[in-house]
Parts: C-alpha cells; structure tokens; sequence
C-alpha cells in the first residue's frame, strides 16, 4: 500500500466514523472494516474479533448516547497505518459528556481496517 493509498484509507475512515457516530450508522462505519478484522477498546479490554463484534460493539456504545458532535482530525499515516485523534460532545442518558481519544488504524491493500485500537477518556460536562 501505498503513502497515497493509506492516507487516502484513513482520511475515509476518519470521516466515515465522524458521520457515522454523529448519526449512528453502525453499517456505515461497520463497512470500513476487513471481515476478519481484530478491534481493541481500551489497552486492558478483550479484543473484539471480526466485523460483526465490531458491528455489536458500535452498537452497544452507542446505547444511551444522544445528540452527538463529533470531531476526527486529520490522520498522521505511515506505512499502513494511520493516528487519528477524536473528541465527541454528546449527552449520556441525559448528561453532558465529552469523550476525547485516539484509534490507531492499520489497513490492508484495499483500504480496509484490519487492526485498530482506541485511547479514549470521558469527562463530565463539555470540554
């Protein structure tokens, strides 16, 4: 894969997510994924594995979340691979929250996701 490709994978990805968290659209962002793709959520949690976890996690993350705004900045790639800081002003269960992190993507020859992990933190309030 090409710098050219890559970049133009996580810009995809990048923007993919912000529309598709901004509006739940767990398919939309879902379908950025490689089938056998492995998603890690936090350093210590299990890993979810394959594209249907992945789905099944958006979807339970989800759960409870209203009315949110959704920022991806642009991705720093190298090789295959790609940072991409995100914060998210939203409310859960009612109650502001902001949401701030980074997911490191890997993408195969296709542009697919095929490892990505997150760092991410919440805070009461809007930030």
């Amino acid at each position: 894969m090409t710098r050219n490709d890559t970049r133009q994978a996580a810009q995809r990805f990048a923007g993919t997510w912000q529309h598709g968290w901004t509006h739940h659209d767990v398919a939309a962002i879902t379908a950025l994924y490689h089938d056998d793709a492995v998603h890690t959520s936090m350093p210590f949690r299990p890993p979810h594995h394959g594209k249907q976890a992945i789905a099944d996690y958006i979807a339970w993350s989800f759960t409870g979340e209203s009315d949110p705004e959704v920022t991806f900045s642009t991705p720093i790639t190298d090789g295959d691979q790609a940072a991409i800081e995100f914060r998210v002003h939203a409310y859960d269960n009612g109650r502001p929250v902001t949401l701030a992190g980074c997911v490191f993507a890997q993408f195969d020859a296709d542009g697919l996701a095929v490892r990505t992990r997150d760092y991410w933190h919440t805070a009461d309030g809007h930030h």
